[in-house]
C-alpha cells in the first residue's frame, strides 16, 4: 500500500500517526478489551478521553474560562441553525458578513429563527475578496455578528479580526480551526465541524461565551437548548465517541508539533510556496482572489482551459495527489493545505504543477 497526499477540502487528510494509533486500538482500545466505538459514552474510560480531549483544546487555543466547549453532532451547517435559536430571540436582528458560499449557508439556516441584516457581501466581486470595513452596514445593538474567516470554496480569508464592538462576534472556524493562533477572548462564539483540520467527520464543536446561552426567551425542544449540553458536559444525548476519540488524538498530535503557533509557521510556509508557484507561472495558472485575502488552507486555481484542467487532474491522481478537483460551484483545481497535510506534500505539488506546465504551455 502506498499513501498518496490527499488535498480535499473535507472530509481531509489526517496526521499519519494518528490513523497509526487508530489502527493499532481499533480492536481493543486502553485495558477496555473492546473497540472506543463499543463502549458506553457514559464509561469512566469513554468520560475521561472526553475530558482529556475538552482539556487539550483549551489549552491549545488558550480558552478562557467563562466559555463552554461543546462536542456536538450534526456538522457546523446543523450547528448555525441551532446557534441561531440558541442566541437570539426571534424579533432580534442578526449582521452577516459574506465572503463566500459557508457565510451563505450559515445566513440560510439562521434565517427561519430570526431576523437578518447582510451587513457586507463580496457575491457582486464573485467573492475573490473582503468587503471594504467602511462599506459595512452594522446594526446598532444587532444579536451578532457572523461571518466566516476563512471560505474554503472560494479561498478567501480574513487574516485579522474585525472588531464588533459590544456586539457577540460568530464565526465559523470550520476549515480554520488551530491553523494559526487566535485570541478567543474577542469572540462570543467559535464554531465548526471537525472534519478539516481537527478530525473525522460526525463532530461539530462549539466554543461559546457562557453569559449567551439561556437567555433568548423561547421554548426549544430539550435537545435543541445548548445550555442543555453544557449542564452535561456535551453528553446530553449520546454524542459522536469515536470521532470524539479521534480528534482527542490530533489535538495531541498538535501540542507534540508544536501547537497553534508552529502550525501558524508552518501554514504560512506552505501557502506561501504554493502561491509563488502560480504567480510565477507566467499566466498559465491563476488565482483569482485578492492577495490580502487568500486563505491559507484552499487555494483556488484555473489552467488556461477546461481541457488542461481535466488532464491535470488525471495526471496529478496518477502521481499520488488526490483531491484537487475544485468545487462544482467554481470549477478549476483547489489544494486544500490543512495542518496535516506536510509541507513535503505542498512541495510535491508544486513540482508536479511545473513540470505539468512546461508539458502544456
Amino acid at each position: 500500500m502506498s499513501r498518496a497526499y490527499n488535498f480535499s477540502a473535507g472530509p481531509a487528510v489526517l496526521p499519519e500517526p494518528v490513523l497509526r494509533q487508530v489502527q493499532a486500538e481499533l480492536l481493543e482500545w486502553r485495558d477496555e478489551r473492546a473497540s472506543v466505538m463499543e463502549v458506553s459514552h457514559r464509561g469512566k474510560a469513554f468520560v475521561e478521553c472526553a475530558a482529556e480531549a475538552e482539556r487539550d483544546l483549551r489549552e491549545l487555543m488558550a480558552v478562557p474560562d467563562d466559555y463552554h466547549v461543546l462536542f456536538l453532532q450534526g456538522g457546523a451547517t446543523t450547528l448555525s441553525a441551532l446557534l441561531a435559536l440558541n442566541l437570539a430571540r426571534a424579533d432580534q436582528t442578526a449582521d452577516f458578513v459574506l465572503t463566500g458560499h459557508w457565510g451563505e449557508k450559515a445566513l440560510d439556516n439562521m434565517k427561519p429563527s430570526l431576523q437578518v441584516n447582510v451587513a457586507a457581501s463580496g457575491k457582486a466581486g464573485g467573492y475573490t475578496g473582503i468587503p471594504p470595513r467602511g462599506d459595512w452596514a452594522l446594526t446598532p445593538g444587532a444579536a451578532f455578528l457572523h461571518y466566516t474567516p476563512n471560505e474554503t470554496i472560494h479561498g478567501v480569508e480574513f487574516h485579522d479580526i474585525p472588531d464588533a464592538g459590544d456586539v457577540p462576534l460568530v464565526a465559523d472556524v470550520s476549515s480554520n480551526f488551530l491553523s494559526a493562533p487566535l485570541d478567543v477572548s474577542r469572540f462570543g462564539v467559535l464554531y465548526g465541524g471537525a472534519q478539516k483540520n481537527l478530525g473525522p467527520s460526525g463532530l461539530a464543536i462549539a466554543i461559546v461565551r457562557k453569559d449567551l446561552l439561556g437567555r433568548h426567551g423561547r421554548e426549544l425542544p430539550p435537545i435543541f437548548e445548548l445550555l442543555n449540553q453544557a449542564k452535561n458536559d456535551s453528553m446530553f444525548n449520546t454524542p459522536p465517541t469515536f470521532a470524539w476519540y479521534v480528534l482527542g488524538l490530533v489535538l495531541k498530535w498538535l501540542r507534540a508539533e508544536g501547537g497553534a503557533a508552529a502550525m501558524g509557521e508552518r501554514n504560512r510556509r506552505k501557502a506561501a510556496n504554493l502561491y509563488a508557484a502560480i504567480d510565477g507561472s507566467g499566466g498559465f495558472y491563476r488565482n483569482p482572489v485578492d492577495p490580502a485575502a487568500r486563505s491559507w488552507m484552499n487555494v483556488p486555481f484555473f489552467l488556461p482551459d477546461e481541457a488542461r484542467e481535466k488532464a491535470f487532474l488525471k495526471e496529478a491522481d496518477a502521481a499520488g495527489l488526490l483531491g484537487l478537483k475544485g468545487h462544482r460551484a467554481v470549477g478549476g483545481i483547489r489544494a486544500s493545505i490543512y495542518n496535516a497535510m506536510p509541507e513535503a506534500g505542498v512541495q510535491a505539488l508544486v513540482d508536479f504543477m511545473a513540470d505539468f506546465a512546461r508539458r502544456n504551455g
